[in-house]
């Protein structure tokens, strides 16, 4: 939220188990700056997910999103995640029941196939069924999941992208809201796929070059707002961090997520290696950020500095 204001944060995928059965606040609770922020749910019971939906408005969220496209054994096994695609019917109910239990919307997350069930008459099949229940947004991973044969990690990658598919589901159903996730690096791809989309969602590069979100706003929000400058940043980030320790969090669960703050630039090696260090000590707090940020707020800045560390 420093570096955008308005691109959508989407929680982790969280089961409906997990939040009627486990810690609510500990996978619920969110920083009320964080919004605009949807929670993905996991899970194949309607009612469940209904319940689940209204828990889910009732802590502030601004979007409910059934994930369809997680691969991972543990969540087929669950019913849930990608292997849903094989029961658009099934979707259907879920979705069904979820808008009908909160006003905020829903939305829903797949892959454009899954196994040899991944003809592009297959995709159109299940969207047509699922969005007869009146969801208007979905947002397609272009990659098919192999459920026999690909770990998760592997299914990120190995399976071809196809973007080409995306497009013409929007072309097809044109009064859809579709947004496209999968293997966009760069705000250039972005923009050139919003000439085929409503909608784009980074997931590794927003994580492991969080600074790409910096030019967002700008760009693909037309919204020239002033960014803090790398020294406002750091010092925004600790009082934050200052903030959640009062309430009982451990630096590391703020550090490990700031690792890739400065990606390329001179003295992110040494901003890496200080926190990793330094973050896990007793008694470590926010200092620890400001003495690893000195690493690259000192650094000598050369004019191909962006194109690799130093």
């Amino acid at each position: 939220r420093m570096l955008t204001r308005h691109a959508v944060l989407y929680t982790e995928m969280v089961t409906t188990g997990a939040i009627l059965f486990g810690n609510r606040d500990q996978h619920l609770a969110f920083a009320p700056v964080a919004h605009p922020v949807a929670l993905q749910l996991g899970g194949s019971d309607p009612a469940a997910l209904a319940e689940c939906s209204r828990i889910a408005e009732g802590y502030g969220y601004d979007e409910v999103n059934l994930n369809v496209g997680c691969p991972s054994d543990r969540v087929q096994s669950g019913r849930f995640g990608a292997c849903l695609m094989a029961e658009p019917g099934l979707v259907a109910d879920c979705v069904d029941q979820m808008r009908n239990a909160v006003s905020i919307p829903v939305t829903v997350k797949c892959r454009i196939g899954i196994d040899d069930q991944d003809d592009y008459e297959d995709l159109q099949r299940f969207v047509a069924t699922v969005a007869s229940t009146g969801v208007d947004t979905f947002i397609v991973h272009a990659r098919k999941a192999w459920l026999d044969g690909l770990s998760p990690k592997e299914n990120r990658d190995i399976p071809p992208l196809n973007y080409e598919r995306v497009h013409l589901l929007k072309q097809e159903f044109p009064h859809l809201n579709i947004v496209i996730n999968g293997g966009l690096l760069t705000l250039d791809q972005c923009e050139e796929q919003l000439k085929h989309v409503d909608g784009v969602m980074l997931g590794r590069a927003a994580y492991q070059n969080p600074m790409l979100l910096r030019d967002v706003d700008s760009r693909l929000f037309n919204d020239n707002h002033p960014v803090p400058g790398d020294a406002e940043l750091v010092e925004q980030i600790c009082d934050y961090i200052d903030t959640q320790m009062t309430q009982g969090a451990k630096l590391t669960y703020i550090s490990r997520h700031v690792i890739g703050l400065f990606h390329n630039r001179p003295g992110a090696r040494q901003w890496r290696r200080h926190i990793s260090e330094h973050a896990h000590r007793p008694g470590a707090n926010s200092e620890v950020i400001r003495a690893a940020a000195e690493f690259v707020l000192t650094a000598p800045v050369t004019a191909d500095s962006h194109t690799g560390e130093q």
